[in-house]
């Protein structure tokens, strides 16, 4: 503490305590705060104080005769105590001024506040602190509480404050000023969150209930299905980016293909119009053909010779020709538009196939066109259901690119997501359709392998280590030699996902450790 600061604080103790402010009084104080044990009259005592020497008796005076001018300059109640300390020390009646001092520092703090001192000392480091706090409640807490525009005038107002605190009362008062916003804003973030909880379960909520309404709408059922995992887990905003950026897309292109879809549903609409209407014709040609017969059947009966029967027959054959063509004409018409109703009905299958792919995207990763871990999940479930039906083997092999960092420190991290999308699409050219690759993470994949013996999975594996060694990855025009290390896993019976994984997992490490560019079965 520098001699102001001891001085400030020997004067609130003296009063604290209802001392006399005698000069040998504030010297045993001053020698207190400051630590000091020789003598007050030792050659070791502190620097001056005020401008004075160590406070030696005529020194510790001299302060007081200080502060008693200093007071006596102010206006109102504090300059008539300044007087009253000037008229105690001309009388040197050291009790008066205890009392007198006694008496004001009681007042103060029964207003609150605390007695009136020279400012502070402002450094260059205390004038720092304050910029710098000012500016964090003026500019990034007050942004932080957007929305809120008490709590953000206040903070605005109380940086401002700060800025221009030069004295202990200002710097209490914004002190005080500050731990009350710092309890609002602890009631504002408590209330925020709870309000996210809340909006969290009424979208799940709303989520459960359109997918229970779904039945076999599975086109939209998996886009569902991605929002309901992504909200189940920690919220992630890369997730979340990730997420939105896939389903725009999926949806626009589902809008595009509904768009279709209903064109094709009309068609279909106004072939079956049209065919009912062939029909009403057909019908209505054939009762007047029948109406015209008994007309004939009554000329005949009144024919009186062979010449009249040939002109009524000759009516008659002209009429049954004209209903003959009729219905020829109404079959093709029909037949026709059989066929185009089967081939609008195909186009429906077709477009209702593409919405349930393109809603398929959202469990496809984005970079290299594999399955991302959700798609993983639900394939997993699927086949391990049917090799539990059937009794078939089904394995799964965990493959991660050798040296990948290296890839990427070397050629750039474009030249790496290439090489990803190059392993699958070898991956997708050597294996069966019916196996399945999906991205587990970083350069790590997972292949799954139904209907495969433990020993044919790792011999495909080896293969496709051949088939990647053969087809070189290209960099500008620059070979560039990837290989990747696996281990091979045979599911047992009823084991779940994550413990086939781990075994996986556990022998794709070996394999790096052995060698790199190697497969190792599981134990």
């Amino acid at each position: 503490m520098n001699p102001a600061d001891i001085a400030r604080e020997a004067f609130r103790r003296l009063a604290t305590r209802r001392i006399a402010p005698t000069p040998s009084a504030y010297r045993d104080i001053y020698n207190e705060i400051a630590g000091i044990s020789e003598p007050a009259d030792s050659p070791a005592a502190p620097g001056a104080v005020l401008a004075a020497s160590a406070p030696t008796e005529s020194g510790a005076e001299n302060v007081l005769t200080q502060f008693a001018a200093k007071m006596s300059e102010s206006a109102g109640e504090l300059g008539d105590f300044g007087k009253r300390f000037q008229r105690a020390l001309k009388a040197r009646d050291w009790d008066s001024y205890a009392r007198t001092l006694a008496q004001l520092a009681e007042k103060q703090v029964k207003k609150g506040g605390g007695i009136e001192l020279p400012p502070l000392p402002d450094g260059e480091q205390t004038r720092t602190l304050r910029e710098l706090l000012s500016r964090t409640l003026g500019f990034a807490v007050a942004t932080l509480l957007t929305g809120t525009p008490a709590l953000v005038e206040e903070a605005e107002s109380l940086g401002a404050a700060i800025k221009q605190a030069h004295t202990e009362e200002a710097l209490n008062e914004a002190a005080l000023r500050l731990k009350q916003l710092c309890y609002q804003i602890e009631l504002k973030s408590g209330d925020t969150a709870e309000q996210q909880e809340l909006l969290l379960r009424l979208f799940k909520l709303l989520l459960d209930n359109v997918s229970q309404l779904l039945d076999d709408d599975s086109w939209l059922r998996g886009q569902v299905d991605a929002v309901q995992n992504l909200i189940a887990g920690p919220l992630d905003q890369r997730a979340l980016e990730d997420a939105t950026r896939s389903l725009k897309e999926v949806i626009y292109k589902q809008s595009q293909l509904k768009h279709s879809l209903s064109d094709v549903k009309l068609t279909v609409k106004n072939m079956m119009m049209t065919f009912i209407d062939r029909l009403g014709q057909v019908a209505a040609s054939t009762g007047d053909f029948h109406e015209k017969i008994g007309g004939y059947s009554e000329k005949i009966s009144q024919a009186e010779n062979i010449s009249e029967l040939n002109s009524v027959l000759d009516e008659v054959l002209r009429e049954t020709r004209m209903v003959q063509n009729e219905a020829l004409r109404a079959r093709d018409k029909m037949v026709l538009a059989r066929q185009e109703v089967q081939d609008a009905e195909q186009r429906i299958h077709t477009l209702e196939a593409k919405l349930q792919h393109m809603s398929e995207l959202v469990r496809e990763d984005q970079l290299t066109g594999s399955l991302n871990r959700r798609g993983l999940d639900d394939v997993f479930e699927r086949e391990t259901a049917r090799s539990d039906r059937r009794g078939t083997p089904l394995c799964i092999a965990m493959l991660d690119l050798d040296d990948f960092k290296r890839l990427n420190d070397t050629y750039g991290h474009l030249a790496g997501d290439a090489a990803l999308k190059h392993l699958v699409k070898i991956v997708k050219e050597t294996l069966r359709s019916m196996d399945v690759i999906a991205r587990f993470g970083g350069e790590e994949f997972l292949i799954l392998l139904p209907e495969t013996t433990v020993e044919a999975a790792s011999s495909t594996m080896t293969r496709l280590q051949r088939e990647l060694t053969r087809h070189f990855f290209l960099h500008d025009n620059e070979k560039v030699l990837i290989t990747f290390s696996a281990g091979v896993a045979l599911r047992l019976p009823n084991e779940d996902q994550a413990e086939l994984v781990k075994r996986a997992d556990r022998a794709m490490y070996q394999a790096k450790q052995t060698g790199k560019n190697r497969v190792v079965v599981a134990e």
